[in-house]
C-alpha cells in the first residue's frame, strides 16, 4: 500500500528531490511513528502524515505528524531547542523519561515575555490557555520613555480588549501557536509582505505543557492567548488562581485576548 505521506515545497527544498522522493517511496520513512505534536502512535501506511523538519544553527531534524495535528513544515528552532528534542525522542523510544533540559540562558533583552499555560473554563468547557505578561513596561519602538504600549501594541495587531471571561474571543488568523514534539515551541505571527510566520515568542527552551492540555489543544485546534500589562496577574501556581488573576486583570481593563489557531493551521 503507497504511503500516505505528505512533504511540503519547503520541505522538499531543504531535503532534496532526491530524499524527498525515497521518503514518499517508503525507502526512507517508518512505517509506525510516535506524532511530533500529539505524541500519540500513527502509522504512515494506514493515515494522512506530514513530514515536519525542524532547522537548527548546525542540526536539522525530520519528524512525524498526523496530518491532522500539523501541516507539513520547516520549523526553525534554536540549536539547543533542537538537542533537546532529539534526547527526547531518544528518551521516547527508550520508554524512558525525556533527559534533563540544559540551563536556561539568561536573555539579553531588558523585558522579557512570560509565558503561563493552562486550562481555562469558559462557557462550561476547558480551553487550553498561555497568559503572557512581560516583566517590564513595553515601550512603542523608537519612542523614549516610561510609558507601557504592550497592550496598545497588541490590539493594533488584531488581539481584542477583554472585560469578562464569558466567551471564547474571536480567532486572528495569521497567528498560531507552534505545538511540537508534545512540548511549546512558540508563538508565530505574520511575515512581512506575506512571508512565512516569524516568531512573535519564542521558547529558550522548549515548554512541557500537561497532558490534559495538550488534549484540549488538539481537540480545539486553537489556543487562547490572554496578554495583560507587567504586574496584572503575576505568576500562579495553580489553574484556579489564575483564572482569579485574569478575572481581575479583565475587570480593569487590562487584558486582551485572540483564538490562535495550532501551527499556522
Amino acid at each position: 500500500m503507497p504511503r500516505m505521506l505528505d512533504v511540503s515545497d519547503d520541505v522538499r527544498a531543504e531535503i532534496g528531490d532526491e530524499e524527498a522522493d525515497r521518503l514518499l517511496a517508503g525507502e526512507s520513512a517508518p512505517g509506525s511513528y510516535d506524532c511530533t505534536s500529539c505524541r500519540t502512535p500513527g502509522d504512515c501506511e494506514q493515515e494522512r502524515t506530514s513530514t515536519v523538519l525542524f532547522i537548527g544553527d548546525e542540526t536539522a531534524v525530520l519528524a512525524f505528524a498526523h496530518a491532522g495535528c500539523l501541516p507539513s513544515q520547516v520549523v526553525k528552532v534554536t540549536e539547543e531547542q533542537l538537542q533537546g528534542a532529539v534526547r527526547s525522542i531518544n528518551a521516547d523510544q527508550a520508554r524512558s523519561e525525556p533527559a534533563p533540559a540544559a540551563p536556561k540562558k539568561a536573555a539579553p533583552e531588558q523585558a522579557v515575555l512570560g509565558v503561563t499555560s493552562g486550562l481555562i473554563l469558559i462557557a462550561g468547557e476547558l480551553h487550553p490557555a498561555l497568559v503572557v505578561e512581560p516583566t517590564a513596561p513595553i515601550a512603542r519602538p523608537g519612542t523614549a520613555g516610561a510609558g507601557d504600549d504592550f497592550l496598545p501594541l497588541l490590539i493594533e495587531q488584531g488581539f481584542m480588549p477583554v472585560t469578562e471571561l464569558a466567551a471564547t474571543p474571536a480567532v486572528l488568523h495569521g497567528w498560531s501557536v507552534l505545538l511540537a514534539m508534545g512540548q511549546l515551541h512558540a508563538v508565530l505571527q505574520p511575515g512581512t509582505h506575506g512571508g512565512r510566520p516569524v516568531a512573535w515568542w519564542q521558547a529558550h527552551q522548549p515548554l512541557q505543557v500537561t497532558e490534559g492540555w495538550r488534549t484540549a489543544a488538539n481537540k480545539h485546534q486553537q489556543v487562547l492567548m490572554f496578554a495583560a500589562p507587567v504586574g496584572s496577574i503575576g505568576r500562579q501556581p495553580r489553574e484556579d488562581l489564575l483564572r482569579d488573576a485574569l478575572d481581575k486583570a479583565a475587570a480593569n481593563g487590562q487584558l486582551v485576548a485572540a483564538a490562535l489557531p495550532l501551527a499556522g493551521t
